[in-house]
């Protein structure tokens, strides 16, 4: 019987553990939220649950010990100590975290041990991969090459439940995708390099329509010009990721950037309220009323998305700032979390277009689309859940058979991994809808 440790139970850690106990694993759960992990296991016989400490490097090396293979759910920052005991116990590791530059480093560490360390095996980084190499390694293989590539996620409430002016609700805390709305982004158009400054990131966005879904809006998502090597795209000359938001959320994380409000700087708020905090970003004072005091010094109108959600959210609300806020930043994600989280009841979705221009052997274009679009259910397991863990979970139970045999660090662009579990998901349900020899009208840009 195979022996799993899955480190962290957050989230998206549910569907991953019924699945490995659903194939006869002996699972091991091994977090500092015990209560959680155990509605998880349930009282399944094959799991178990304890308490950990991640910083307890001494009780990881004996449980990592005692397993086949590791799986960290962990914040990313864990993930290179996590490693460090794989590659000393020779025991594989999977994550469904980026690959940072020191886990890079551990490639011939972990040949040399005879394990593999699969990073990226989630939704996005992950099934984005996946179903994009398949078509890639479909062109290349047959003489061809991909001039032009898009690939556009978004994790996002199912479009009945999308009924807030921002169009969006969170299934874990809103932290880490406030904090990546700060970063810059990069991508090639025709062969210029496109960079968009952190301030500029929800304003040069643009209108794209989803089959099946309707209009989203789409923002670049950081370095798409790093895909190019991962991917094998030598020849390319437009390569865009990008984000979907619903109407609403771009507009007012600019408003918010604008006012800097996603400040993470702390400041004393003690006995300010809500609306204090936007007339501190105004300079103003109470001259005009606070809604038309923040519309004029973002030069929008009152009835503008962002002003209603700044409405919506509580910002103008001469109500104390909880005594705990220590910066901006947290003021806002304590208001997102207080209202934006998607509830037990409620169906989120996740949406994956990628849109490729092919030019084969023969000098012939194509124009191919891969689709992926999957619903929560309120009875059991988000969308978001379901399409970062399953591909963990199914990526695992291909290792532990032996059917995944490379050694090193990897992502999943490699067909010995995303074919097998590609069609592992498949067989559950989350299907990538393929289409060819499309109009050129159907380029993104």
């Amino acid at each position: 019987m195979h022996r799993v440790l899955v480190l962290g139970a957050g989230m998206v850690a549910k569907p991953l553990i019924d699945y490995l106990l659903d194939n006869n694993c002996k699972v091991t759960v091994a977090c500092n939220t015990c209560e959680n992990a155990r509605r998880m296991v349930k009282d399944h016989p094959l799991g178990t649950v304890v308490y950990w400490d991640a910083g307890n490097s001494c009780e990881l090396r004996r449980m990592t010990e005692e397993a086949d293979i590791v799986v960290s759910l962990l914040p990313y920052k864990f993930h290179y100590s996590v490693a460090g005991v794989c590659i000393e116990k020779r025991k594989h590791m999977v994550t469904t975290s980026y690959v940072r530059h020191e886990m890079s480093e551990l490639d011939e560490a972990a040949k040399k041990a005879g394990i593999i360390i699969l990073n990226e095996i989630g939704l996005d980084p992950g099934i984005d991969h996946m179903s994009a190499m398949k078509i890639i390694d479909g062109v290349q293989e047959g003489g061809g090459s991909i001039e032009k590539f898009w690939s556009i996620c978004g994790a996002l409430p199912a479009p009945g439940h999308a009924d807030n002016p921002l169009g969006y609700k969170f299934t874990w805390s809103p932290e880490g995708v406030l904090l990546a709305s700060l970063n810059d982004a990069r991508y090639l158009d025709n062969g210029e390099t496109i960079i968009i400054r952190p301030e500029d990131l929800f304003r040069k966005t643009f209108e794209y329509k989803v089959k099946d879904i309707g209009t989203l809006e789409v923002y670049a998502n950081r370095d798409s010009i790093s895909y190019i090597d991962i991917y094998g795209l030598k020849d390319i000359k437009t390569i865009f990721r990008g984000t979907f938001r619903f109407k609403g959320w771009c507009e007012t994380i600019d408003a918010m950037k604008t006012l800097d409000l996603l400040s993470t700087h702390e400041e004393d708020l003690k006995g300010k309220t809500y609306a204090d905090l936007l007339r501190s970003r105004t300079g103003k004072g109470n001259i005009k009323p606070i809604r038309q005091e923040v519309a004029d010094h973002l030069g929008s109108a009152t009835d503008s998305a962002a002003i209603k959600s700044f409405e919506w959210l509580g910002l103008f609300d001469e109500r104390e700032i909880p005594v705990l806020m220590k910066s901006s930043f947290e003021v806002i994600s304590d208001l997102m979390m207080s209202k934006m989280i998607l509830k037990e009841d409620e169906q989120d979705m996740i949406v994956l277009k990628h849109v490729f221009l092919a030019r084969h052997k023969d000098g012939r274009k194509e124009v191919i689309s891969s689709q992926i679009i999957d619903y929560g259910s309120p009875s059991t397991d988000t969308s978001i859940a379901r399409t970062v863990a399953l591909p963990a979970a199914v990526a695992t139970g291909l290792i532990l058979e032996g059917k995944i045999g490379l050694r090193g660090v990897y992502r999943p662009v490699k067909k010995e991994i995303y074919m097998p579990v590609l069609d592992k998901l498949e067989e559950m349900g989350i299907r990538t809808e393929e289409e060819y020899d499309l109009p050129e009208s159907e380029l993104i840009f």
